[in-house]
This record gives C-alpha cells, structure tokens and sequence, in this order.
C-alpha cells in the first residue's frame, strides 16, 4: 500500500511553512523549527566530529615525536590537520545553521507538516491517520525531538528526510520534529491535536489505535 505521506515540491508558501492554504475546517496549532546549536550538535554531531578531529590531529603528533621529531616539529606537523578539522567542522555547522534555517515544523488540527531542504525545499505531508504515536525525547540543554511511529505499511524515505529522522531507525523510519527549544510545548500540542482527531480519522476507516501518549 502506498503511504499517503506525500512529498511534494515548491516555489511559493501562500501560508509559512505550507504548500497551500489550509482547507476549511482545519487551523494551526503549532509550528516552529530546529534549534541551530543543537541541531548542529545532535543532528549533525558536530560534536562527536570534534571529538574525533581532535583525536587524529593529537595522533598525528604523537607519531612525529615517536619518530623522533622535537616537540616544536610536532607541533608544527600538527597544524595542517587542525586546520583542515576546523574547515570541515565549520562547514559542517555552517549546513546544520542552513539546515535549522530552511526548515519549519507545523502541526495542524488534521497533520504534521515538514517543511526542509537547503537547496530544493521540499515539504512532507503526515496527516494523523497514518501517525501510531508519538515519543519525546529531552536532553540536558532543554532541547528536544519529537519521533514519530507511522502505522505500517505507510512508511518515508530515510535519505530523503534525513536528518529530520530518528537515527538509525532504517526499516521502519520514524519522522522527527528535531532539536525543538519548546519541545515539551510541541509535544503537549502535538498530543492535544491528535486526540481531537482520532474520533473522525476512526470513522473514516483509518486503524489509528488513539496512542497519543507522548513516551519520554
């Protein structure tokens, strides 16, 4: 069965963050987008990249001084790789900023909506009755990801979403609102929204079970 999840591309937003104007009967409960520190840090690891980068340059001086080269050599022999590092962290934040920039989440009284792409925006259309439930995910810095389980068979695209995806879910991926400051307020929205739709999605024929809990 084809997913009604439906991508779709755009010129123009009549409304922020939407291909068109919301048909009658359907409003607005909550949009927003990532926030680019953590998104640049959970989304993109930059994070985990500098962690690695540090440890390669620190490697590299190592090995100089194991072969002999005097502390100021290895210093020096250090510097080509930190810089290349901090050129590839600093494209790697500079994406993670026009990524978080060009992306903007909405939840409607019927949807979720993903507006994202850099270069070709495109927007994924996930109406509630092939949403199963909903996980929140909150971390030290207040930020937070909002996961959501599609019923089978609808599925999306891993690549395609990617990075507004939970990770390392490749089977059954799982559309994320990602590195959200309110995330806490998307979910309390989200949870609302979707219990008020259930009776309607059910009376269409949809098997959505009413799993609006958001689980941490």
């Amino acid at each position: 069965m084809s997913t009604r999840a439906v991508f779709s591309e755009h010129d123009n937003e009549p409304v922020h963050g939407l291909p068109g104007v919301l048909p009658a009967g359907e409003h607005l409960v909550w949009q927003g987008a990532p926030e680019w520190r953590s998104h640049a840090l959970n989304a993109y690891h930059v994070r985990s990249l500098t962690l690695y980068f540090s440890l390669m340059v620190l490697a590299r001086g190592g090995y100089l001084l194991l072969e002999g080269a005097s502390l100021l050599d290895a210093v020096t022999g250090m510097v080509g790789p930190a810089l290349f590092a901090a050129i590839a962290l600093a494209i790697m934040t500079g994406i993670a900023i026009l990524s978080a920039r060009s992306t903007v989440y909405t939840v409607t009284s019927k949807r979720v909506v993903i507006r994202q792409g850099i270069a070709l925006e495109s927007t994924i259309n996930l109406p509630f009755a092939v949403i199963e439930s909903a996980a929140l995910k909150l971390r030290r810095d207040g930020s937070g990801d909002l996961a959501l389980t599609m019923q089978k068979p609808h599925r999306v695209s891993y690549v395609w979403l990617w990075p507004h995806v939970r990770s390392w879910h490749l089977l059954q991926p799982q559309p994320s609102l990602r590195s959200l400051a309110d995330a806490e307020t998307a979910a309390d929205r989200l949870s609302r929204a979707f219990q008020a739709a259930v009776p309607e999605a059910r009376r269409a024929g949809s098997t959505v079970d009413g799993s609006a809990e958001l689980a941490a």
